[in-house]
């Protein structure tokens, strides 16, 4: 099932590029980023990018015309972001007296940000040009899945997680929809397509990863080496392992497919609390970590941590993405996007 819903378009100022001057949105807002990017930096540092005020913002996604998307989760809005101006766009998901709670989004293979809506419990779509907004529901019976956060396979299907004890797929072509009990109940949360195409996701209340069978739906539980150890987020290296966010044991883990064999490292200082995990284009895996209130890089190699600490308290970033050379960020306690310029 399909559910339209056009947003109104909006004339952007000038200034900004021609490809991101064809994009629509329903507000506009300018804020001026508090550092410059910068090229090839001596050492890594946080750059912050304020959003308009009460965003709440979760998770985010580089957008392909240069910009960012992030889910508003508390004005319930899309936003997208000019890192080289700061401006900003919104746009709203529901209807008015609809409540929505954007969580997750990603960019799909048609270019298009998805969005997992625990509010309108539905998967939705915004068009990048037009701003329309497309939502794809669940089931009556599924209600209350607490949607969190997608991926796309290889094959265009957009798989998604639900804290409610559930997981499931959209066919973005034909709108059809299945969904699946987890086979551990509550917990399902992040979710990731590794290089050869297979989708593991992770499960915070089970305290397990599962592989998906792309056939046949079936999620197998696999067990990380610490006893509730609060699996929270995964992320695929280009080799195709599993890296896990371990929020209850402040720790990351790594997961090896092809040997079935699991690592765990503790993150540095005194109360980690490790929310989520990514793996940049050099290989390096990053990770947030609310209680030191810090991003933290950790280089495979030489099995070595760098925490770089947010300026202000109470940043809980709680999702990274990135493309080359970039790792981003949604700082929820601040109403900040960060972004860290790697090279």
């Amino acid at each position: 099932m399909v559910d339209r819903l056009t947003a109104r378009p909006l004339i952007l100022p000038s200034v900004l590029l021609a490809v991101v001057a064809l994009l629509g949105g329903v507000s506009l807002a300018r804020a001026a980023p508090t550092a410059a990017p910068a090229a090839a930096p001596a050492a890594l540092e946080i750059t912050e990018f304020p959003v308009p005020r009460g965003s709440g913002p979760h998770d985010v996604a580089p957008a392909l015309d240069g910009g960012v998307w992030y889910t508003a989760q508390r004005s319930g809005e899309l936003g997208w972001l000019n890192p080289t101006t700061g401006e900003t766009r919104h746009v709203a998901l529901g209807r008015a007296g609809e409540r929505s709670a954007p969580h997750g989004v990603v960019v799909g293979p048609d270019g298009a940000p998805w969005i997992t809506d625990g509010g309108l419990n539905a998967i939705v779509r915004v068009d990048p040009v037009t701003s329309e907004v497309q939502r794809f529901p669940l089931p009556p019976e599924r209600a209350a899945a607490n949607l969190n956060t997608a991926t796309f396979d290889r094959n265009g299907m957009l798989w998604f997680t639900g804290q409610s004890g559930v997981y499931g797929r959209v066919n973005p072509i034909d709108g059809s929809m299945q969904v699946w009990s987890s086979p551990r109940g509550n917990g399902p949360y992040g979710i990731t397509t590794t290089p050869t195409g297979e989708v593991f996701y992770a499960s915070l209340a089970g305290h397990h990863i599962a592989r998906i069978d792309l056939e046949t739906g079936e999620a197998t539980p696999i067990d990380p080496p610490t006893a509730r150890q609060g699996a929270r987020r995964v992320w695929t290296d280009a080799e195709g392992r599993i890296w896990v966010s371990e929020w209850n044991a402040g720790q990351v883990g790594l997961y090896d497919p092809k040997a079935g064999a699991w690592r765990e490292w503790k993150l540095p200082g005194s109360n980690p609390m490790a929310y989520a995990v990514y793996v940049d284009d050099d290989g390096a895996v990053w990770i947030t970590d609310f209680g030191a209130n810090a991003l933290v890089r950790f280089d495979p190699s030489r099995e070595a941590f760098e925490v770089l600490p947010h300026a202000s308290p109470g940043a809980n970033v709680r999702q990274l993405l990135g493309r080359p050379g970039e790792v981003w960020g949604a700082a929820s306690g601040q109403d900040r996007l960060v972004v860290v310029y790697t090279r």
